[in-house]
């Protein structure tokens, strides 16, 4: 066989994520939407990554970002979803195949029929003089003040790494996020007050005892490096929401189920259940880890092998006003040739 079209290996990855009746229990009616509403994001250079996001408690629902690493000069995403973005992806072609370690993109509301406007990703890493750039060609050249002024003020080894803006919510904050350095993740994991002393420096204030005990414990869990995210308000102040990502770390799908069944991610999903903020769900998400490949046909006539992967990536934790809510599941989706 040839190698199979991006909208191809998409629907693979889709359909093994709902098999088995997942697709209703984890993603409620969402999943069809989502396999139809990704096709025009399916673009670039290589299968972009691409993340499906869904609740472990509460009504189900889909939502899925897809990330870019390398475009072409012209390229458009045939979705009303994307409108206003094509000098952001002509900009972020001048710039992507010269800097890997960087990426753009979107997340899709693939909940809402009415196909309500892409929310837009820029990971710009420690290449800060990238950021105005890229807010000005989106033609929102005030978010790029709102991520310097914050990445300012973190303290060491709570730097930022990326951002989002959701360009459908008037008045929206930026959501800044960025990848806690282990040490900071073991030192926060082990005292409350070091993680207050944190929050403090950020400008973050809404917190109690209750949320540090939570939060630091959480840290101290996981079993991969975290990810933490805050919101910022056009006014510079931050929202009363945190949150962290708790990666998995996991390779291979047979590692998954052992570490869901007793391993680290049974110990996490089974304090979330704890937490009242993820049902029995959970169980079915290691059962959808796949990893295979298969001989393809290559361009040049010579044969290689072509993958598909699906894994469960990280748990997102999020507290509101120090309160818990209802934490969300990622899956990394991705096909390529080896």
């Amino acid at each position: 066989m040839f190698v199979p079209s991006y909208a191809d290996s998409f629907e693979v990855l889709c359909l093994q994520a709902a098999a088995d009746g997942r697709g209703e229990a984890l993603f409620g009616s969402c999943a069809e939407r989502a396999r139809k509403e990704l096709r025009p994001f399916l673009l670039g250079t290589e299968f972009p990554s691409v993340y499906l996001e869904f609740p472990l408690i509460g009504t189900q629902f889909l939502d899925v970002t897809v990330l870019y690493n390398v475009l072409e000069p012209g390229t458009h995403v045939a979705s009303a979803a994307a409108e206003g973005t094509d000098a952001m992806l002509d900009w972020y072609a001048t710039v992507g195949a010269k800097i890997p370690e960087i990426c753009c993109g979107y997340e899709l509301d693939v909940k809402d029929p009415t196909h309500p406007v892409a929310a837009v990703h820029f990971q710009p890493r420690r290449h800060l003089d990238l950021v105005r750039p890229f807010c000005e060609a989106l033609g929102e050249p005030e978010r790029a003040e709102r991520y310097l002024s914050q990445n300012a003020r973190m303290p060491e080894g709570w730097d930022l790494s990326f951002f989002g803006l959701f360009r459908g919510r008037p008045g929206s904050p930026l959501r800044v996020c960025g990848y806690l350095s282990m040490e900071e993740q073991v030192a926060c994991g082990s005292s409350c007050e070091r993680l207050a002393r944190a929050f403090d420096a950020i400008g973050f204030t809404a917190y109690d005892e209750a949320m540090l005990a939570q939060a630091t414990k959480m840290m101290r869990w996981a079993p991969g490096t975290v990810d933490f995210q805050f919101d910022v308000y056009p006014d510079g102040s931050l929202s009363s929401t945190f949150a962290l990502d708790v990666q998995f770390g996991i390779k291979q799908p047979q590692a998954v189920r052992a570490s869901f069944a007793q391993g680290a991610g049974a110990r996490v999903m089974s304090l979330l259940e704890q937490w009242g903020i993820a049902d029995e769900r959970w169980h079915l998400v290691p059962e959808a880890a796949f990893a295979r490949s298969l001989p393809v046909e290559l361009d040049d006539g010579s044969w290689g092998r072509f993958a598909f992967t699906l894994m469960p990536q990280w748990a997102k934790i999020r507290w509101c006003e120090g309160k818990l809510q209802p934490s969300k599941l990622y899956y990394y989706a991705n096909a390529c040739v080896l």
